[in-house]
C-alpha cells in the first residue's frame, strides 16, 4: 500500500512543480499492477473536473480499453469529492483508500462542503436544476441509441 501512495504523491509533486495542478494525487492498481499514478491537472487543462481521481480513471480506462474498473482499487492522497466518487462508482471501482480527510483539505483552502451540503439537501439554493417536461427531440435519443446498438451487434 505504501508504494501506491508514494507513487501518487510523487506524481502530485511533479505536477505541482510544473504548475499543472494542486496537492492531490491518485494511483489505480489492478491485481498488483500500477495502471495509472497521477496528480490532478486542473490548472494545466483549465478543467474543474481534472481532479486526480478523474484523471486516473480516464487514463486507466483508456489503457485497459474498458470503462469497467471493477477489478481495480484506487489510492488517493485525499478523501475523494462527490464528483470523483460518482465517476469511480460509474467505473465500478469497489475499493478506495485515502489519506487526508475532507476536513484537512478544507483547512488548506480546498473545501467541497458546498457540494456535499447540496447533495444532502441542506443547501438547495446553491444550484438550480429544472425539469422542463417531455421533449420529442430529446426522447428520440433513447430509440436512436437502441437502433444504433442493434446495428452494431448485427455487424
Amino acid at each position: 500500500m505504501n508504494k501506491y501512495f508514494e507513487l501518487a504523491t510523487a506524481a502530485t509533486i511533479k505536477g505541482m512543480r510544473r504548475r499543472e495542478g494542486g496537492p492531490f494525487g491518485a494511483t489505480i492498481v489492478r491485481e498488483g499492477q500500477v495502471i495509472a499514478a497521477v496528480g490532478n491537472t486542473m490548472v494545466r487543462d483549465t478543467d474543474p473536473s481534472a481532479h486526480a481521481e478523474m484523471v486516473a480513471v480516464r487514463e486507466a480506462c483508456q489503457k485497459l480499453g474498458t470503462m469497467d474498473l471493477s477489478d481495480c482499487e484506487i489510492y488517493a492522497t485525499c478523501e475523494p469529492c462527490p464528483m470523483c466518487v460518482g465517476v469511480m462508482m460509474w467505473a465500478n471501482v469497489k475499493k478506495v483508500y485515502y489519506s487526508s480527510t475532507r476536513e484537512e483539505a478544507a483547512l488548506h483552502g480546498f473545501s467541497d462542503m458546498h457540494l456535499r451540503r447540496y447533495l444532502e439537501g441542506t443547501a438547495p439554493e446553491l444550484f438550480n436544476m429544472e425539469y422542463v417536461g417531455e421533449r420529442t427531440d430529446c426522447n428520440q435519443l433513447w430509440q436512436i441509441f437502441k437502433d444504433i446498438e442493434g446495428e452494431a451487434n448485427h455487424d
